[in-house]
């Protein structure tokens, strides 16, 4: 008895551990058909035999299977008293041993769908974000707006149209008439038009009008290669025009006798019969022909001046730092040079017709009239001709007599005459600042001698009788006398730096300020504050020795500086660091020399 109530508990507790697992296998095939939406469970692999994957293992790619179970088994699972239970007493320690397994592949599939659920959210606001569906339907509901609005009006016309009554009057014959030749008068002026768009519309496009691009040109930047480059350009460039004037100068000049003989002869015989502008049309045609053989390897040469070949200089690759200073100084000086001559013909022309000089521009104006007067009684032939025989003697009579014959050319060549007394506009300066002068000196001669400035005139007038300076007066500056004031050259002075060798100290070894020059003395006022000794007053009749200067040897160039030699100095004064070195020495070396020759001839 003992024994069998042993075995009956044994037998309960197996039968209360099977009914546990039966209820956790429901709960696993309800899982996968929440997992699996339309699949059943028995289409994968069982928990307890399948290995222990990861989450992506447990997809829904696995096409393993395993065979089913047979009824035979599944009943003796289902019915715990059945003649099965020794194999489901068999099977609960396999339960137990696989359970840990089970829970994490509950856990696998949960997150799984966390995740999927997770990623379809963020799918779903992209394409949301992308499509704007709200906008779109949106616009949707107002087109269907528009639409049914179109359709009631549509709906209207009709109505009223319908509600109107129909015209009694039939089209005649006469109109059907005129209907067709409107129609084939509309099909034509299409077909006119189309034609005339095919045959001339891509010239009609070119005229038509487009906003005016601005375009801004990028600049190079400095280059001693590039510019000894368009150096080279623009002489090769300019060659053939200085060829042309050298020619026709040649011409003027008789270089060649027979050739300007020739040339005379034949000009004045074109202005006689009328035939001067196709003389030169022809002559423009002969020298396209030359050159076009010149072009194609023919060696000719028509020169009344013999060309002279001048060596190529080949290209330098590198350049010292004193050859680019050099080369940059040398390009400066011909920009300067070829700017001023620039600026005093524009500025004479200029002077000429702004009645600057009355009595020059007044000869103009009178031969204006006559011309005028002329052109409009005399006929143009007997005009042209006139005008070419003048200018054939001129050019090759009278220039040349000139030429040869300066004072001649002084006193009879107006047009010479004319263009040398045209001032330009420093020159109207000058003229300005001495007419003032004179006019105070003479003001101040008729008055008083220790009167002071008069009331009448004015700050500028002042100014230019007693010359002031950064400190004060001129004359108070350097303790001279009022009469000594700065030539009109020098007016405001020559920056410059003074380099006094005998002095051995730092401060008083150089001295920046300013150079003037006067009719007698040579002063330099210091630009730092203190007392009138750092000035330095040179008396002209005392310089010894003046010559330009170069502070350091090995800058290229010939320096920017004026070595002055005293009796009452070592070592020359040096005046360096002047921009404007060769105007300030040829000022301060004419009136140096005015001066000494001034005393020799007293003392003769």
């Amino acid at each position: 008895m003992k024994v069998w109530s042993e075995f009956r508990a044994g037998d309960s507790n197996r039968h209360v551990k099977i009914k546990q697992k039966g209820a956790v296998l429901n709960m696993l095939k309800r899982l996968d058909k929440i997992r699996f939406r339309g699949h059943k469970r028995d289409e994968f692999l069982d928990i307890a035999e399948s290995p222990n994957a990861s989450d992506t293992e447990c997809g829904d790619d696995v096409p393993m299977k395993i065979p089913r179970t047979s009824g035979k088994d599944s009943d003796e699972l289902r019915d715990p008293a059945g003649p099965g239970t020794i194999n489901m007493a068999s099977g609960v320690p396999d339960y137990n041993r696989t359970e840990s397994d089970r829970l994490n592949e509950i856990k696998g599939h949960l997150e799984i769908a966390l995740l999927e659920k997770h990623f379809l959210q963020e799918e779903l606001r992209k394409l949301r974000e992308e499509t704007n569906a709200e906008t779109l339907k949106q616009e949707l509901e107002k087109e269907r707006q528009r639409r049914i609005e179109l359709e009631q009006k549509v709906n209207e016309i009709i109505k009223t149209r319908t509600e109107e009554p129909p015209p009694t009057q039939q089209p005649t014959k006469a109109q059907t008439q005129a209907n067709g030749t409107d129609k084939r008068s509309h099909t034509m002026c299409s077909r006119i038009q189309k034609w005339v768009y095919d045959k001339f519309g891509e010239y009609i496009e070119d005229f038509r009008f487009q906003p005016e691009e601005n375009t801004v040109e990028t600049e190079e930047p400095l280059s001693a290669r590039r510019l000894t480059e368009n150096m080279r350009r623009l002489k090769r460039g300019a060659k053939p025009v200085t060829n042309f004037v050298k020619n026709l100068s040649a011409l003027s000049d008789w270089y060649s006798i027979y050739t300007s003989a020739i040339a005379f002869i034949i000009y004045m015989n074109a202005v006689w019969h009328g035939w001067a502008i196709p003389m030169f049309l022809f002559l423009a045609i002969l020298r396209l022909s030359l050159n076009y053989l010149i072009a194609r390897g023919w060696r000719i040469q028509w020169s009344i001046v013999p060309e002279v070949s001048e060596p190529i200089e080949p290209p330098k690759e590198d350049l010292t730092v004193s050859e680019k200073f050099q080369l940059v100084l040398d390009v400066a000086q011909k920009a300067q040079n070829l700017f001023g001559k620039m600026s005093d013909i524009l500025e004479k022309i200029k002077n000429l017709f702004m009645w600057v000089q009355p009595e020059t521009t007044q000869k103009l104006y009178i031969a204006l009239w006559a011309a005028f007067i002329a052109s409009c009684c005399i006929p143009y032939r007997i005009i042209g001709l006139a005008m070419g025989l003048y200018a054939g003697i001129k050019f090759f009579l009278i220039d040349f007599i000139f030429k040869r014959c300066p004072r001649l050319r002084a006193k009879y060549d107006t047009p010479y005459i004319i263009w040398i007394n045209l001032p330009t506009d420093p020159q109207l300066k000058e003229r300005t600042n001495a007419t003032v002068s004179r006019r105070l000196q003479t003001a101040a001669s008729r008055g008083c001698p220790g009167a002071s400035t008069p009331a009448g005139v004015s700050r500028d007038e002042d100014s230019s009788r007693f010359h002031t300076t950064k400190r004060g007066n001129f004359h108070e500056v350097f303790n001279l006398s009022e009469n000594e004031r700065p030539l009109a050259v020098c007016e405001n002075g020559w920056r410059c730096c003074l380099i006094n060798r005998d002095r051995k100290m730092p401060t008083d070894y150089i001295r920046n300020g300013v150079l003037y020059v006067t009719e007698n003395y040579l002063c330099f006022e210091s630009s730092k504050s203190g007392s009138s000794k750092r000035n330095k007053v040179i008396k002209l009749s005392d310089i010894t020795d003046i010559q330009k200067y170069k502070v350091l040897s090995v800058l290229p160039g010939s320096g920017m500086g004026i070595a002055v030699s005293t009796p009452s100095t070592q070592k020359p004064l040096v005046f360096g660091a002047m921009v404007h070195r060769d105007e300030a020495f040829e000022t301060i070396f004419s009136q140096y020399m005015k001066i000494t020759s001034a005393a020799s001839s007293s003392e003769s």
